[in-house]
């Protein structure tokens, strides 16, 4: 008897744990699909939880420079928006050595544009994009827009990222087979005379 209850104690301990792998499982991937934080405080107040987050004393300081007429957005720009500068912002924290960081969102020709400065040790000539900055090009361009990571005038770095207003560019529907018209000389009968010449 005694075997029997050790045995259930270890299956609900089991299923416990996987319970709450699982729900920690579903937080990550709602978080991966929108920050509450976008909820909660709009793109500008979670940029800034965020800037200040990686703001130190006496270290980096990040501060944000945003279009105070920055129109409503797209879900799906806001996400990329967001995630495209907190990467940015937290590769300056982790690579750039630098003092000072800005991110700027502004508006212009039907863009949004995120650009996050920094006075960092810069982009070396032989710099390779790693995961985060592959990741912050596949968001942009998902949307039909750019994300670029250029050596800034005097020192440091620019990641300049073009989102379009409108949202995801629609995809093109594929291409369908027009019907033969008599015309099209698919559409005439070749006869054994017209095939031998």
């Amino acid at each position: 008897m005694r075997s029997d209850l050790d045995t259930a104690d270890g299956l609900l301990r089991h299923l416990r744990e996987q319970a709450q792998a699982a729900i920690a499982d579903i937080r990550r991937l709602v978080y991966d699909l929108r920050p509450p934080a976008l909820d909660d405080l709009g793109l500008i107040g979670a940029l800034a939880q965020h800037a200040a987050s990686c703001s130190t004393a006496g270290g980096l300081q990040v501060s944000i420079d945003a279009d105070p007429g920055l129109p409503a957005l797209p879900a799906a720009v806001e996400v990329a928006a967001y995630r495209i500068a907190a990467e940015a912002v937290t590769n300056v924290t982790r690579h750039a050595a630098a003092r000072t960081a800005t991110l700027t969102l502004t508006t212009s020709d039907g863009m949004l544009r995120v650009d996050v400065t920094d006075d960092g040790r810069g982009v070396s000539q032989v710099h390779r994009a790693g995961v985060g900055l592959t990741s912050m090009r596949e968001r942009a361009e998902e949307l039909g827009g750019s994300c670029s990571l250029t050596p800034r005038p005097g020192g440091g770095s620019i990641l300049s990222a073009r989102l379009p207003l409108a949202g995801p560019l629609p995809t093109p529907p594929p291409a369908q087979p027009r019907p033969a018209t008599a015309l099209d000389s698919a559409a005439v009968p070749v006869t054994a005379a017209d095939a031998g010449s």
